[in-house]
């Protein structure tokens, strides 16, 4: 399969409005304080997928939860621990998503997901997703969580993908951008929030997925020529 072209994803942050879902979500437990919840959350997922890599994702979900608000000097009742679990699948897709991977799809391009999710979260979300996903590789698939190599590695293993003909496009930069880097994967970051980390370690940079494909394409054939 190494004449395959191969797009891959992270899905939470890039595809589906992850910021949205938990802020959101906060707001619902906590009323005024789902912005504050959300940047806490953000730092305590990092740290419980670290310490605790073969926890499922809905585990993490609640750990760091539980203490973002106890950070927050907030008390989390325990049914309301998994809140999170139970709203993501309603968390959004970006609006720029659908026509993105359609335009992918259409000129050759097959997609896959590598998630820091389980099985059960990622199928919930791929469906709103709106164009088939060929591969999915998931937190649960290899029992660690990105900046982690191993979905990469299993990728590569699994689907026999040549990093000559593979493109990862991510808004994570720590989880994935990073990663891709250190591995000489081809990768284009989607910069949604306007981060200030160095962009040299991407070798394009988009604020939102409206021209992914050129972005992609490009990307392809300067690894081509390598």
């Amino acid at each position: 399969m190494g004449d395959v072209r191969w797009a891959t994803f992270d899905c939470f942050g890039t595809l589906v409005d992850w910021r949205h879902g938990i802020a959101t979500t906060a707001e619902l437990l906590f009323p005024g304080r789902g912005p504050e919840l959300l940047e806490l959350y953000n730092k305590h997922e990092r740290k419980v997928q670290a310490e605790t890599p073969a926890m499922r994702y809905g585990g993490v979900l609640e750990e760091a939860l539980r203490r973002a608000t106890r950070e927050a000097g907030l008390e989390l009742r325990e049914d309301d621990a998994s809140a999170l679990s139970a709203t993501i699948p309603y968390w959004p897709v970006f609006p720029d998503v659908p026509r993105a991977l359609a335009d992918l799809r259409a000129a050759g391009w097959r997609l896959a997901l590598l998630t820091n999710c389980d099985n059960v979260f990622i199928g919930e979300s791929q469906r709103r997703l709106g164009v088939h996903i060929d591969a999915v590789v998931t937190a649960e698939h290899v029992g660690s969580y990105k900046p982690n190599p191993s979905h990469f590695t299993r990728f590569e293993e699994s689907f026999g993908a040549m990093r000559d003909n593979w493109v990862h496009v991510a808004e994570g930069y720590f989880h994935d951008i990073e990663p891709a880097h250190a591995l000489a994967i081809p990768r284009v970051w989607i910069n949604r929030q306007g981060l200030t980390d160095d962009p040299s370690i991407a070798d394009v940079v988009l604020p939102d997925l409206a021209d992914v494909l050129n972005a992609v394409e490009q990307t392809h054939a300067a690894a081509q020529r390598r």
